[in-house]
């Protein structure tokens, strides 16, 4: 653990919840806030923890990029400035840190230090092998914020090969049927991709309009994802594209008249919530895939440990339960209640240009 000496302050007397979020009041400036603020430091790109109109912004080169891309020039903070992973800066103090968390490209972990006592905002982050994204880094630590969309001990992810094993097989087996997979245009589509070419898929793979920019954002970064093609539109009315093909989607595409044009598709959607059989169920998804960028119950409580702080806040998702466990490993545990943080999967409501309706070209 951290060893903090004897007179370090507590972070709950130098970390405090405001309307806009979680507030370092010596360093001045908010993580992730849910309202602009005059200084942020922005863990990662998703639209939950990335919003706009802040003063000044905090983040990798990489968030910032992502940012820039989804929100507009400008809109990603009037000043922008962008650090390295374990390049520290101090502000007003306050020594901060980004480290990996794992999550999508340039995720990032807060670490705080200040009077000698240390605290880790974990942003969202996931534990399993991600070829495009640098892994989850423990950092020992006082208080360790996490995340917990999965806390629930029904949530165990399968490893992906065994979910990307499924689709291929299906895809074998009905070879005059295309395949929609729904998934998050930021972080889950490009893991789906990476994780179709460990497997050996290196045909063509096809992307609705509102992938495909951020496919690129991720290749420029150095980020290989193979050969991409837009979906083609029928050479004639009434015809179908792409038999046997495997289309990757926003989740919300399999509803949209977009999804007309495919060929008798097999509806998949990568998600971690394909776990509930009634979640799939009840939007009709015919191959459920279990693929979360989150930590599950098991990497959740690992992760928890690994740190060995003393004290855990949890935010954004399953707080009771995970802060039960916590108790019962002599942990104690706090529900921060945060406000402005969703619950779907990935924490993603997809931006207007990201979901079926707000179709690029395709």
């Amino acid at each position: 653990m951290h060893c903090a000496a004897m007179a370090a302050p507590h972070p709950e007397t130098w970390i405090r919840i405001t309307p806009e979020g979680l507030y370092c009041e010596p360093g001045d400036f908010h993580i992730d806030p849910a309202r602009p603020v005059p200084r942020a430091i922005i863990s990662h790109g998703h639209s939950d923890h990335a919003r706009p109109d802040h003063g000044a912004v905090l983040a990798t080169p990489e968030t910032l990029a992502i940012m820039t891309a989804r929100l507009g020039e400008g809109r990603a903070g009037l000043q922008q400035q962008s650090i390295a992973y374990h390049q520290p800066l101090m502000q007003n103090g306050v020594r901060v840190t980004l480290v990996p968390a794992g999550h999508v490209l340039g995720s990032a972990q807060v670490v705080m230090e200040w009077q000698g006592s240390r605290l880790v905002v974990s942003g969202d982050y996931k534990r399993e092998p991600d070829p495009t994204c640098l892994p989850f880094e423990p950092i020992p630590c006082d208080v360790f914020v996490t995340e917990a969309t999965f806390a629930l001990p029904v949530f165990r992810h399968p490893p992906i090969g065994h979910e990307i094993a499924r689709l291929l097989d299906s895809v074998a087996l009905f070879p005059d049927r295309a395949h929609l997979v729904g998934c998050y245009a930021l972080g889950k589509c490009q893991r789906v991709i990476a994780a179709l070419r460990e497997a050996g898929f290196d045909r063509p793979l096809y992307l609705h309009g509102a992938q495909a920019s951020m496919c690129r954002l991720y290749e420029r970064f150095g980020v290989a994802l193979g050969e991409l093609r837009p979906v083609p539109r029928p050479a004639k009315r009434g015809e179908t594209v792409l038999p046997g093909q495997i289309v990757l989607a926003p989740p919300s595409a399999e509803s949209n008249p977009w999804a007309r044009r495919l060929a008798d598709p097999v509806t998949a959607v990568a998600s971690g919530w394909m776990r509930v059989r009634q979640r799939a169920k009840a939007r009709g998804v015919e191959l459920p895939l279990v693929i979360s960028d989150h930590a599950d119950w098991d990497d959740l409580l690992a992760t928890c440990a690994e740190v060995d702080a003393p004290e855990v806040w949890v935010t954004h998702g399953r707080e009771e339960a995970l802060i039960h466990a916590l108790d019962g490993r002599g942990v104690r545990g706090r529900a921060l209640h945060l406000v402005g943080r969703e619950e779907d999967e990935g924490g993603d409501p997809e931006p207007a240009a990201d979901t079926a309706e707000g179709e690029e070209a395709a």
